[in-house]
């Protein structure tokens, strides 16, 4: 009797010792990188273009299915494909992820093992009804969406997740804005052509991959049918704010306590806004290429480096100055008088300053200025075109260093005088210019021959009027001595000059310029009507209009 039940006992020790784990074994992976490409087309669908790089952690079941979440139910499962490392694959309608809508792709034979790495490839086109009017101009569709995400209770470790807008074809690099970044992302995304020259903007940061991401865009709805942009319902919309309404205090509540949320927020918004203005080169300038664009101007390379406009002004005074083409009256305020004859070689925004100051109204010239400005900022946005923008500032802040190298290791005063006269433009370039200025020259300086046409002080009065021509002489003979301090003093003076006496607050005039090249994204929401599914932990939760959020659906 003891023997039977010592050997009842062994089997049902066995059974359990080997039922184990079975029972014990369930999905626990990590997610390597996730890769969106999100194509919205021109007849108003979206196609999503997915690549899920899984790293099946040991012990963990086999990775045999990847649910994965739809925006909507308005697509056609049959127009779905994928592959596991270019092994074909079949996909199910067996979904089983938390979202209301998506499907599943059966790995079959080519699950991923554990301890094995596997890239999960998904394709499909034909998603409709997932573009909605931006509310905050009627003329712009928005687009948001919000990659697949995975239940914490499957993933370990963090994500490479990398989403790319292709927004439609035909739209132009400076028509589109992006929406607010979530958190953990750069505020900005990259912004380049892609291979079938469509803007497309792609956002990327190392992320927990168990939550929801929006990203979005808004661009002009006449790239789009008309049709393809859903109306909502003024009902569902209601209901949709109050429901939004609840949820957010539910889920801020514990937050409230804590009162620097409300202070820092608003203080970061503001202080990001004014930095913005500043920013006034366009996305396309950023378009990433290939090689350095040789040719430009200092001028230009000074906008290619986004320096402050009341430098860029300087910079294109001294310019004219040098060439003959005009010569400073007053400097407070600054007036200038014209050559009878221009000289050969003016550059476009050269004609266009002087054109400037023959406006004897302040606010009109500062119009002309600003004109001036976003004319020169879109022809190096131009010039730019298949350039690396970082491969060519460094290339001009090499040329910038060197300049300095010749007028800091000149031997005599007049070596320096005659390489600090030649390198002027470029020197200016230098951020820390004002300082190393005044740290270069503190003996005597030999001035330039053009020193006269720029320093009323250092020749005789001939008249007040900015308007009347003048013969403005190229070179006044043999170059005199300054003290090298007022010397510097009086060549950054032309900055402040430029700043407080000709285009006023240099924020206020930037700014106007940057609203016509690089005018600011709007919010991030375009309305309250919900893109997906409900649910929970992975559940869809967009809150806005334009949502074309992607469930989770993954994780078993």
């Amino acid at each position: 009797m003891k023997k039977r039940l010592a050997l009842i006992a062994l089997v049902l020790l066995l059974s359990f010792a080997a039922a184990t784990p079975a029972l014990a074994q369930d999905y626990s992976f990590t997610l390597d990188k996730e890769t969106v490409n999100v194509y919205w087309n021109s007849d108003g669908s979206v196609a999503l273009d997915y690549v899920f790089v899984f790293t099946n952690n040991a012990g963990g079941h086999a990775i045999d299915f990847v649910d994965v979440g739809m925006p909507n139910g308005r697509y056609n499962i049959n127009n779905a494909r994928a592959d596991v490392d270019g092994k074909t694959v079949n996909i199910s309608s067996d979904y089983q992820g938390d979202g209301s809508y998506g499907f599943a792709v059966d790995l079959g034979a080519y699950a991923i093992q554990p301890g094995r790495t596997g890239a999960v490839h998904v394709y499909i086109s034909g998603i409709t009804d997932v573009m909605y009017p931006d509310s905050k101009d009627s003329n712009y569709a928005s687009a948001v969406f919000a990659p697949t995400w995975f239940g914490s209770q499957y993933v370990t470790g963090v994500t490479e997740l990398s989403v790319i807008f292709h927004l439609p074809p035909g739209v132009k690099p400076e028509e589109p804005r992006w929406h607010s970044a979530p958190s953990g992302f750069p505020s900005e995304p990259q912004t380049a052509l892609d291979n079938e020259g469509r803007v497309a903007y792609t956002w990327t940061a190392t992320v927990r991959a168990t939550k929801e991401y929006d990203f979005g865009a808004s661009f002009p709805n006449t790239y789009i049918p008309a049709t393809a942009v859903v109306q909502s319902n003024p009902l569902e919309d209601l209901f949709g704010v109050i429901g939004a309404f609840f949820t957010f205090i539910a889920s801020s509540l514990p937050c409230l306590v804590f009162a620097a949320f409300f202070f820092g927020i608003p203080v970061f918004s503001v202080v990001n806004a004014q930095r913005r203005k500043l920013k006034y080169l366009p996305p396309k300038i950023s378009i990433e290429g290939h090689g350095i664009k040789r040719g430009l101007t200092a001028v230009e390379a000074a906008i290619l480096m986004e320096q402050p406009l009341d430098k860029v002004m300087t910079m294109i005074l001294f310019g004219v100055i040098k060439k003959g083409a005009a010569e400073v009256v007053t400097r407070d305020p600054l007036e200038l008088a014209f050559a009878t004859a221009m000289p050969e070689g003016l550059h476009e925004y050269e004609k266009d300053f002087l054109k400037a100051f023959g406006e004897k109204k302040t606010a009109a010239r500062r119009r002309l200025l600003q004109d001036m400005s976003i004319a020169l900022v879109r022809s190096v946005s131009d010039k730019m075109k298949g350039f690396s923008r970082k491969e060519t500032v460094d290339y001009y802040k090499g040329i910038m260093e060197r300049a300095w190298a010749q007028v800091e290791l000149a031997d005599t005063p007049e070596v320096k005088s005659q390489k600090f006269d030649e390198n002027l433009e470029w020197t200016m370039l230098d951020k820390d210019y004002d300082d190393r200025s005044r740290r270069a020259f503190t003996g005597p300086v030999f001035i330039p021959s053009w020193w006269e046409r720029y320093d009323p002080a250092y020749r005789p009065v001939v008249g007040t009027s900015s308007s009347r021509p003048v013969s403005i002489p190229t070179s006044s003979g043999s170059a005199r001595p300054l003290p090298g301090a007022q010397f510097a003093a009086s060549v950054i003076g032309g900055a402040q000059n430029f700043s407080s006496k000709v285009i006023g607050d240099v924020q206020a005039f930037t700014s106007k310029v940057t609203g016509v090249t690089n005018p600011p994204p709007p919010p991030s929401v375009s309305s309250t009507r919900s893109g997906g599914g409900g649910g929970h932990s992975c559940a869809c939760a967009c809150a806005c209009a334009g949502c074309a959020c992607a469930c989770a659906g993954g994780g078993r």
